[in-house]
């Protein structure tokens, strides 16, 4: 003969595990499938590689920093970096974006748009493959649409690798950051610094078939 009640403080915990067990699994799934990466509609010269795998987007915010520079007779406006963050759907921040040296030894320093991410410091440097200022894509006033090259990675300090299969990453969606319609026109202007707000999304792309 048996107590049903004394059974009821080792029944119910083993129930609650088994549901918290599919609760999790499921969690696990939906996290998973969510880690997938679509790749995005673009003009026909930015689609990637084939073979690529998107691995990691973000949703980024910042501005293109522009400098008044003599160009050929006159002034323009020329890029000198990017200060921006990217963001998960979450609005956790991911990676930050910027201009450095690239330390690959074949580079031999030059300076390229770099992405460094957030979680381990790895960073990865990409070069300008094509841009597009497609209308049925680009919309007015925007900074172009790009496809990157990667030309160089490098690990974080404690070994962190979040950035190293990126092979091409493409900016798309992009909304405002075009250089300033005036203010650069003489020699005065030289050396005046103009900080644009933008936003884009940047996906990262990994192709096993890379050299």
């Amino acid at each position: 003969m048996y107590d049903r009640n004394s059974l009821q403080p080792r029944t119910l915990p083993l129930a609650r595990a088994a549901a918290l067990a599919v609760v999790l699994t499921l969690s696990l799934a939906q996290g998973a499938r969510a880690e997938r990466v679509s790749p995005p509609p673009v003009p026909f010269d930015l689609k990637v590689d084939e073979g690529s795998e998107g691995f990691l987007v973000g949703h980024a915010t910042g501005t293109q920093n522009y400098i008044c520079l003599p160009q050929g007779l006159g002034f323009a406006w020329s890029l000198f970096t990017p200060e921006a963050t990217l963001f998960n759907n979450d609005g956790k921040q991911l990676i930050t974006h910027f201009f450095s040296p690239n330390p690959d030894p074949s580079e031999a320093g030059t300076i390229r748009a770099a992405w460094q991410s957030s979680r381990d410091t790895s960073t990865v440097w990409a070069k300008l493959k094509k841009a597009s200022t497609d209308s049925q894509f680009v919309a007015e006033g925007a900074i172009p649409w790009l496809l990157l090259d990667e030309v160089g990675t490098q690990p974080g300090p404690t070994g962190g690798d979040t950035l190293g299969a990126t092979h091409q990453i493409q900016r798309v969606n992009t909304v405002g950051g075009s250089a300033p319609p005036d203010g650069c026109a003489g020699a005065t202007d030289v050396g005046k610094k103009a900080f644009v707000p933008y936003a884009a999304d940047y996906f990262f792309y990994s192709n096993p078939n890379a050299q």
